[in-house]
Formats: structure tokens, sequence, C-alpha cells
């Protein structure tokens, strides 16, 4: 089941999972606390959604998985090269039921998140563990973006 959204005129939202995005009291009765773990490679992705699932026991938080697939220049952003299909099946693999899962065609990565996530969003994000002369992976500077931007990030290093 999935649904395509045009969001933002720079993005394609597909979105799939039990739990639809949204406001957490309308689907989820005394469901607050949202968490968003942002897609970075599969096993990153698995070590931060169990980080998540640990982190939501308890609180009733519901749980988003939000992808970014970009879409080269081009092709249009509702035709990318690698079918939807494929990132779902991927996403599948590592997310559970309760997991809603969102992913976003897009041009630019970061710009998206950026713009997807709201401003006081919880945001998790797995991460390689790196020394500190090798800092500069792209979920660390993504990472700093979002807690300069007001965001509370969470980096799971795997």
């Amino acid at each position: 089941m999935l649904s395509l959204k045009l969001v933002i005129q720079q993005s394609i939202r597909v979105q799939f999972g039990s739990a639809p995005p949204g406001n957490p009291s309308d689907s989820c009765g005394d469901r607050k606390l949202e968490l968003k773990v942002i897609f970075t490679d599969l096993p990153k992705t698995a070590a931060a959604l169990r980080v998540a699932r640990d982190m939501a026991r308890g609180l009733r938080a519901r749980i988003t998985l939000i992808a970014t697939q970009v879409v080269p220049y081009p092709l249009p952003l509702s035709a990318p090269a690698v079918p939807i299909e494929f990132t779902q099946r991927q996403l599948q693999s590592i997310a559970v039921e309760d997991t809603a899962v969102e992913i976003f065609l897009c041009r630019d990565r970061s710009e998206t998140i950026r713009r997807v996530l709201p401003p006081d969003s919880l945001v998790i994000l797995g991460s390689r563990k790196t020394r500190w002369w090798r800092s500069w992976s792209w979920e660390r500077q993504l990472a700093r973006i979002l807690r300069t931007e007001g965001r509370r990030v969470l980096v799971v290093n795997v």
C-alpha cells in the first residue's frame, strides 16, 4: 500500500506502514512523543531503530523512519532511476509493523530532511563510530546542522 504525495514542490513523499504519519493524538490516542529515525544505510539504520524502539517502549511514542532517495536532474521526480518498490522492500526488511515509513524522492537529501522535520523533532541517526580526525561523515554533518536548527539529535554509533 503506497501513496504518493507531492511535498514542498521539490520532493515527493511515499508513505507506507501501519502507523501513518500525521497528528499522533489522532491515530494513537494518548501518544505524544514522535521519534524520527533517518535512514543512512541498512546496518546503521537498523541499530538506530533498535534504540528508537527501546526509547519508545513504555512511552507510547510513535516511530517514523524517514528515507530520502535522490533522483538525478535529467529524470522527473516521479520517475526515479531506482524503482520505489526496491527502496520500500529494503526498508520493510528493517522496519517493524508499528513503524511508519516515509520515503522522499528529492534532488538534495540534506535539504529535504531539514524541510520535512518539525523544528522541535527528536531525531535518531545511525552513524559509524569514527576517530576524531574522521568525524566529517555525512551523518555527523547532518546531525550538526539539525542541532543548530533546534532539533534534538541522538547519534547511534555502530
